[in-house]
């Protein structure tokens, strides 16, 4: 782009991560200056899905977290950019690779059974046919599966596999999800087969997400003026034109207020939101359990409906009975549960990670982290974290689906499944258990066709392109969040043209050598 035609302001819809990021990019690569960048978010605070707060008193909490792994080059680029927020003089990757070196990840309880370690927690129990369709499936082009289910793949047998226990458990992917992104996952992290069944080849940050890589990227970006609206809501982004050339005349926001936006302005929108309309439940009550439909969601819905190209959210949102889980945060005042936990699985508190109860009806694991996992976390204060991938369901211990389940009844099944005494099960008597329900926390993973998800630069998209989990991108995985970070770069190179696109996704399934190592690893050699 002409140096006449730089963009003046650049408008930033969401201040999730790939929002965040497109900022870093603008400044970092594009040469603008924070003063012209702007972010709108509709929450309190930025960094969407990438959440920690809360306190000792009231209970810390977490919504979730992504995994890290060795090949998201866009992600430890763009961090490699920021300071730590504990130590100045490493970059947040940095920081992350001497604290993986320190506290190295391997677990020796991936599985429980009959309240122990599962004696076959090693072992993926494929069968042949099971194996069979794996490999088939990688070997098919994406568009050969697109719209098809997992579970129109795969005989009933791979869904009582380990394999199936482990994978669905450690990316949250449920039978009647995508199989062309099951596809992609295969494809994409194939070369961590040989650690699959101990977590080997996951990177984990130092704190929560929100302190190791949110709070460091804000405060990098507002020392440099870049605006962080919070509790901002855009509630409409006017486009002029038609798909052969059109452009973002102005943005709307739920205060009534409206925002212009000249042809030479730029704006990112992020579609959608996989934690948009969580709810919190505490203790005693269960999360409240009337869906409702966030503003991301409701911005997306209304810009697919005036304007060609720009995807099908219904695609996505239409049915929460499908894309929800709970997760649920606990605090404790002593170490005792995190003592007894390191001797049962034989790992030390934040190297083992998740750690899945085969025999749950909720499908329930928890992750017990290096400690303390917040920056201002009280000393003598403990945190773990967990989610049931099937809340629908009935408990084993507590005869309800997690879904009605209040703080407290979510420990009685954990305890359960521990076969925990009563003087174990006291460890929890004070303890602050803060369950979340999130509607559309697997969303990005229902089947999906062409065109359900837009181009990051829409057809004829002169000043504008869209962000995040619910974008297309060749050959990488959403439900991480090089995801989003991939898409930041890709909209800021294609929008203002003085930023390289994004390097290549890794394809390690095409090295022979990592691609012998899995299939030693499928049939159990």
């Amino acid at each position: 782009m002409p140096k006449a035609a730089l963009p003046e302001r650049h408008h930033i819809i969401g201040g999730g991560i790939a929002g965040l990021a497109a900022a870093v990019y603008l400044i970092r690569d594009a040469g603008m200056e924070g003063k012209n960048i702007h972010i709108y978010e509709q929450l309190g605070i930025a960094g969407g899905s990438l959440d920690g707060a809360g306190d000792a008193v009231s209970g810390y909490v977490i919504r979730g977290g992504r995994m890290f792994e060795e090949h998201f080059a866009c992600t430890f680029d763009l961090l490699q950019s920021i300071p730590s927020a504990t130590d100045p003089d490493l970059s947040v990757t940095e920081e992350i690779m001497a604290f993986n070196r320190v506290v190295r990840g391997y677990s020796n309880c991936r599985l429980v059974r009959d309240g122990r370690p599962a004696e076959d927690r090693y072992d993926l129990t494929l069968g042949s046919r099971d194996i069979f369709d794996v490999t088939r499936l990688m070997l098919r082009t994406e568009r050969s599966v697109a719209g098809r289910s997992i579970d129109d793949w795969f005989k009933p047998s791979f869904f009582e596999s380990n394999f199936w226990l482990m994978w669905s458990t450690m990316f949250s992917f449920q039978p009647w999800h995508d199989l062309t992104e099951m596809r992609r996952y295969l494809r994409r992290f194939i070369h961590l087969f040989p650690g699959f069944t101990r977590v080997a080849g996951i990177l984990r940050t130092r704190f929560n997400q929100y302190d190791s890589l949110i709070a460091p990227v804000i405060a990098w970006l507002q020392d440099l003026n870049v605006e962080i609206d919070t509790g901002r809501q855009v509630v409409d982004v006017l486009i002029e034109g038609t798909p052969p050339e059109r452009h973002v005349t102005s943005l709307a926001f739920a205060d009534g207020e409206s925002v212009e936006v000249s042809e030479r302005d730029c704006v990112y929108i992020t579609l959608g939101s996989m934690t948009d309309a969580s709810v919190m439940g505490a203790n005693d009550c269960a999360p409240d359990r009337e869906d409702q439909e966030g503003g991301a969601w409701r911005l997306w819905r209304r810009l697919a409906a005036a304007q060609e190209g720009l995807g099908h959210p219904e695609t996505f949102c239409g049915d929460t009975r499908k894309t929800a889980w709970h997760s649920f945060t606990v605090t404790m005042d002593g170490s005792d549960f995190f003592d007894f936990m390191e001797n049962f699985s034989t790992n030390r508190t934040g190297t083992g990670g998740l750690i899945t109860f085969a025999d749950s009806g909720w499908i329930l694991s928890i992750v017990l982290f290096h400690q303390p996992h917040f920056r201002e976390q009280e000393h003598g204060t403990y945190t773990f974290w967990g989610y049931g991938l099937r809340g629908d369901r009935n408990g084993d211990f507590v005869r309800k689906p997690m879904w009605e389940a209040t703080g407290n009844e979510i420990i009685t099944e954990l305890c359960g499944h521990l076969k925990l005494d009563a003087a174990q099960k006291a460890w929890f008597d004070d303890a602050r258990v803060l369950p979340c329900r999130m509607p559309y926390i697997t969303s990005q993973f229902m089947p999906r066709k062409p065109g359900d998800r837009p181009d990051i630069r829409p057809t004829g998209a002169r000043n504008f392109a869209v962000l995040g989990q619910f974008c297309e991108q060749p050959r990488d995985c959403v439900f991480t969040v090089e995801y989003s970070v991939r898409s930041a770069r890709t909209a800021v190179a294609s929008l203002t043209g003085l930023v390289d696109p994004p390097p290549p996704v890794a394809r390690t399934d095409l090295d022979p050598m990592v691609l012998m190592r899995a299939a030693r690893v499928l049939i159990g050699k």
